[in-house]
């Protein structure tokens, strides 16, 4: 590849079938001459079925590639996974560097296991204001006393029956009712 080619090539931002994105990601990267960049979350939910490990992608229905549009992008639009790049009429505008290779760096200075996957864990500290969400106690409001990270469980003092209690919780029947879903 010469240098004139290198230089030609943009980060766009390519928009996936639902629920595909990290399919479309494996296709395109078998692409020559194409860099994609499509970064995941890792998080632990609590279901019907118990606490099990959730993977979304931190841009859902969407990844960034990098390519030569004149050459490439017939080949982009028609990889398995994709729906097409996003365009604001006829015009497909690319994504600045700068910016691309920022929350590249961002993405790396998280991950943990792998390239692109962050693995998200609860943010909490002794005297916090939590609710509780699910059981018997839903809907109270009570105070970190103690947290047991390898147990995942928190203990929150919470009041009723007259009388500040002590109650052990599941790390994942509890929400922050100030703090929305913790971000990188």
């Amino acid at each position: 590849m010469t240098q004139k080619a290198t230089d030609m090539r943009h980060w766009f931002c390519v928009r996936t079938q639902t629920k595909r994105e990290h399919f479309a990601a494996k296709h395109l990267r078998e692409l020559e001459e194409i860099e994609v960049f499509c970064p995941r979350l890792k998080y632990r939910k609590a279901t019907r079925r118990g606490k099990i490990w959730w993977l979304e992608p931190l841009f859902p229905g969407y990844l960034l590639a990098k390519f030569n549009l004149t050459q490439m992008e017939r080949a982009v639009t028609y990889a398995q996974g994709v729906r097409g790049l996003v365009r604001f009429g006829m015009d497909i505008p690319p994504i600045p560097e700068s910016f691309v290779n920022s929350l590249i760096r961002e993405v790396a200075n998280q991950a943990t296991e792998e390239p692109e996957l962050i693995t998200l864990k609860p943010i909490l500290s002794i005297g916090e204001e939590v609710e509780v969400a699910t059981g018997p106690l839903q809907g109270m409001k009570g105070t970190i006393q103690e947290i047991a990270p390898a147990a995942e469980r928190v203990k929150v003092l919470l009041e009723f029956l007259g009388q500040v209690q002590p109650v052990s919780l599941d790390l994942f029947s509890i929400i922050h009712p100030k703090k929305p879903i913790p971000a990188f």
